[in-house]
């Protein structure tokens, strides 16, 4: 049995005029994503592509964080290696002077010029020790305070922690990758010796020139062997710095390439193929045109128009 159905021109446009609507909306579509760049401008236009950006863009946050802390953690390593190099410079000249001063014709008044350059270094020494990286003293640890040793007696003003033990104080850390922290920095005393001890570095300088002045060979031939020692030191704390250094510099650049990764992934998921979507607007534009035309055609007069 079959059905008849009457089709009146109320019908006919009311079909045209929405084919033609949904050709408007496909092709204001397309237009917002040539002109924003993205397929997925709002929540609505894919769900699954949506929770895909927002998971990209989560994990892209914490690897920029992670890239910064790693440059960061650089900065401070090389100012740290900057600083050790040019003590070891100091050190070396110290070294040349006790040797100077053990020669048998040296006199009162060279013993005095050479006891002189020893202050001087080790004034320099201690300026060097107070070194800083943005306005935050590099051997101080993690104490607030405007100097890491006291200018004039060479006391140590920072804390310090035991090395093995996690979360000691006197440790700076960067995170630099999930469920990977690093020490970036040394205290004064890891490095230029324990004060309570008597045999820190400025102690032993402080001695070298008193020595000097004295002229006893025997004291300065125990301060060559103690001021080697330190150099020794600051030479090991020196190599682990390159250590550190390289390490977390390989967490940056992997930082640095899952970015790169990331970047890409988010690029897929919503990022627009301009040629493609400049080729389907351009098919939308043909097919609105030619369904204008037909719709012309389609929809003619009426009774009523004759009648007006």
């Amino acid at each position: 049995m079959s059905s008849a159905f009457r089709i009146t021109n109320r019908s006919i446009s009311q079909s045209a005029m929405a084919g033609l609507q949904a050709n408007l909306g496909r092709m204001q579509k397309l237009n917002e994503q040539l002109s924003s760049g993205r397929q997925v401008n709002r929540p609505s236009d894919s769900p699954v592509a949506t929770s895909s950006a927002m998971q990209f863009r989560s994990q892209l946050r914490q690897t920029e964080q992670y890239a910064r802390n790693a440059q960061d953690g650089i900065s401070w390593l090389g100012a740290i290696d900057d600083t050790l190099t040019t003590m070891l410079g100091s050190g070396g000249r110290v070294r040349q002077l006790i040797l100077t001063g053990l020669n048998a014709t040296s006199g009162p008044a060279e013993r005095e010029a050479l006891a002189a350059e020893v202050d001087t270094l080790r004034s320099s020494l201690l300026d060097t020790a107070n070194s800083t990286y943005l306005n935050r003293p590099l051997f101080a640890g993690t104490a607030d305070v405007g100097a890491a040793y006291d200018r004039v007696t060479g006391s140590f003003l920072g804390n310090t922690g035991d090395e093995a033990s996690a979360g000691a104080v006197g440790k700076v850390e960067r995170s630099v990758a999930p469920g990977v922290t690093l020490r970036v920095n040394l205290t004064g005393p890891e490095i230029f010796g324990d004060q309570g001890a008597g045999d820190d570095l400025f102690a032993v300088l402080e001695r070298v020139s008193t020595n000097l002045r004295a002229g006893d060979t025997a004291a300065l031939s125990e301060d060559l062997a103690s001021l080697d020692g330190r150099m020794e030191v600051v030479l090991n704390q020196l190599a682990k710095v390159g250590a550190r250094y390289h390490q977390v510099e390989t967490m940056r650049n992997r930082a640095e390439n899952n970015l790169i990764t990331l970047t890409s992934g988010l690029s897929e998921v919503e990022d627009i193929d301009m040629p493609k979507t400049i080729v389907d607007l351009q098919l939308q534009e043909v097919a609105y045109k030619a369904a204008l035309s037909a719709t012309a055609k389609v929809i003619q007069p009426s009774l009523l128009d004759f009648l007006r």
